[in-house]
This record gives structure tokens, C-alpha cells and sequence, in this order.
């Protein structure tokens, strides 16, 4: 009975990463145990496996493959009532620890590490999309765009495939071609999904991102305006939302509002700090610093970016991984610090271990 209902909330895992970017603290606070009692594992089924809910979603993969390891532990010792596949239940386990010690690695920049427990779980399940795209970021942070664009190029991702998506339209800009993604980026939002929620402004960010450095400047001036607006809307019901604070603040800067811009990187900030959460926390440090190099604030981002490169941290972009020296050399939103001498530093440092 309760094996069919944890394949029923598992498989509301394929969108997590959706999930997490459509629901602040608020409504996740309020929306994530309904989540739980409505496919029936409520706190009377849960406690005698000895298994907390959390209330986050980013934990929910995790916390499926413990309730059904300790379930069907439960079920062999105690009733044996229920034919439970225990190896099913492990490979699950072994799939999220792998991810998860990836991530791990990811933000400690050692990719190395990463990549090994990357190839593990496409050992369980080759061809997995999301693996196969944060192997594709490690190959962008450690600068080897042919190789990234290897793993990238096969991937036909849906709207809401986000990670994938925004490492595919990453990699165009690295690679200085954000032409050949515009047409892709134009039929995904004219008819944007609206379960999507702020994801779909943050998308019209990358559109006009990858217009303007196609010289387009007057579409990416239109495709900011409308991400703006949408932005500001949801940030209404999600006033303290970090990542959509600084999906604005980057958006603002687009449109040229230097001050809007720094004043809501210091927002985004204020709103997570790294004394809090010391891995999301300088997410808005990285937004800060790309505000600061495109407004004219060569100290602020650099003092940002020295910041950034001393500590372990998962980025802003979907695919989470942090700034690195090869990153640094690449992304033309760091251009304005080229010929300043203490980015060239940074720039060609080696790369953290």
C-alpha cells in the first residue's frame, strides 16, 4: 500500500527543480506537508519508521529513498507482508547519495571528485539528463567548451527542464554564438507556461542577455522590460525570495537602473546571508559582483569576486556551479574588468583544489 504511495510522490520529483523556484519560504512552508498527507504518509505513518519530513523540497528525493529503505526494512523484519524490491529501494538511495555528494563536490570546486560520483549514478541510470547537464557545467567551470558542448549538444530539453536549459543557452553565450539560441528561447516564451512561474521572466533575463550580445540591443532593452515586470510582480507575494531578488537585480542592470540594481543586490543579500546558509549565501554575493562589473563598480566586483573565489558555494544559474578562474575569463559579463590587473589576477589564478 505504501510502496504504491511513495512511487506516487516520487514521481512528482521530476520537476523539483521547477518546484524549488516556484515556491518561496512561504508558500513552501504551507504547500510542502500538504505534499505529504495528500499521497497518505502523514506523521502517523512516518514516525514509526523513525523518519522526520523535512519541509524542504530540495531534500524530497532524499527523504523518499530513506522512507523506502526504512520501510522495507520494517516490512522484511516485522510482517514480510509486502514483496518489497530492497535492491530498487538501494539503487534509489545510491542514486541520491551519489547526486548529492556531487553537489557537494561541485561546490567545493573538486571536480575531479564530482565527475567520479557523476559517472556513478549513470552507472544506474545511463543517459540521466540532469547528470549528463552537471557534468556539462563542470566541463564549462573548468573552461573546456568542446567538451561541455559535447554533452550539451544531444539534449533536447523541455521548457521546464531548467537546469538543462539554462546550461544549454550558458554555453552559447561562453562560447560567444547566443544568436543560434534566440529563435529556441523565442518559441519556448511565446506561449510561456504559467505553472512555471517566475521562471518564465527569468528566462526573458537569458533572452535579452543573448540579444545584446548579438547586437541586438533595442529586443534586449523589450525582452528585460517584460522579465522586469514579471519579476516585480511575483516578488510582491515573495518579498524575501533571494533568487528572485537577484534575478531582478540582473534584469535592472540590463536596463541601465544602476542603483535599483545595487541596492536590490544588497537585498538579495541581506536576504540570505553567507553567516546563515553558507553555501546559498554567496549566491547573491556572485550577483552583486556581475552588477558591479557591468555598472562601473570595478572595486565592489572585484572585492566580490576575491571573496567568491576563496569559498566553497553553489551559483546563482540553474546549474549551481560556483565562479571559477576559467569561468572568470569567459563570461563576457565580466568584460569591463578585463584590463583591470587584479581581475587578470583572479582570472589566471589556478584553479581552487
Amino acid at each position: 500500500m505504501y510502496w504504491g504511495k511513495l512511487q506516487a510522490l516520487r514521481n512528482l520529483c521530476g520537476g523539483l527543480r521547477t518546484l524549488q523556484r516556484l515556491l518561496g519560504q512561504t508558500c513552501r512552508n504551507r504547500i510542502f506537508p500538504n505534499l505529504w498527507n495528500q499521497h497518505g504518509l502523514d506523521v502517523q505513518f512516518l514516525a514509526p519508521l523513525g523518519h522526520r519530513r523535512s519541509n524542504s523540497l530540495a531534500n524530497l528525493p532524499i527523504d523518499i529513498a530513506r522512507i523506502e529503505w526504512r520501510l522495507a526494512r520494517k516490512q522484511f523484519v516485522d510482517a514480510r507482508a509486502y514483496r518489497v524490491d530492497v535492491v530498487q529501494v538501494r539503487t534509489a538511495h545510491a542514486i541520491e547519495l551519489f547526486t548529492e555528494q556531487a553537489y557537494s563536490y561541485i561546490a567545493l570546486r573538486r571536480f575531479p571528485e564530482a565527475l567520479r560520483k557523476l559517472d556513478q549514478v549513470l552507472n544506474i541510470t545511463p543517459d540521466d539528463l540532469d547528470t549528463l547537464v552537471f557534468k556539462a557545467a563542470i566541463a564549462q567551470a573548468e573552461g573546456d567548451l568542446p567538451r561541455s558542448a559535447a554533452l550539451l549538444a544531444p539534449l533536447h530539453p523541455n521548457a521546464d527542464d531548467t537546469t538543462a536549459l539554462e546550461a544549454q543557452i550558458y554555453q552559447a553565450i561562453l562560447e560567444h554564438r547566443p544568436a543560434g539560441i534566440i529563435p529556441g528561447l523565442k518559441e519556448i516564451l511565446a506561449k510561456p507556461d504559467p505553472t512555471l512561474g517566475f521562471y518564465n521572466s527569468e528566462l526573458r533575463f537569458w533572452l535579452g542577455w543573448a540579444q545584446d550580445l548579438s547586437g541586438d540591443h533595442a529586443a534586449a532593452q523589450e525582452s528585460w522590460r517584460q522579465a522586469r515586470s514579471g519579476l516585480e510582480s511575483f516578488l510582491k507575494e515573495e518579498p524575501e525570495n533571494y533568487l528572485l531578488i537577484g534575478d531582478l537585480a540582473l534584469t535592472i542592470m540590463g536596463l541601465g537602473d544602476k542603483a535599483s540594481a545595487l541596492a536590490l543586490s544588497e537585498r538579495a543579500i541581506a536576504a540570505n546571508p553567507i553567516e546563515k546558509d553558507a553555501i546559498r549565501g554567496p549566491v547573491p554575493i556572485e550577483v552583486l559582483a556581475r552588477v558591479a562589473a557591468q555598472m562601473g563598480e570595478p572595486d565592489r566586483a572585484i572585492a566580490a569576486l576575491q571573496k567568491l573565489l576563496s569559498i566553497p558555494y553553489n551559483g546563482p544559474f540553474a546549474n549551481n556551479v560556483p565562479l571559477t578562474p576559467a569561468l572568470l575569463r569567459l563570461d563576457p559579463m565580466f568584460d569591463p574588468l578585463r584590463n583591470d590587473p587584479r581581475f587578470q589576477k583572479l582570472a589566471t589564478s589556478p584553479a581552487p583544489k
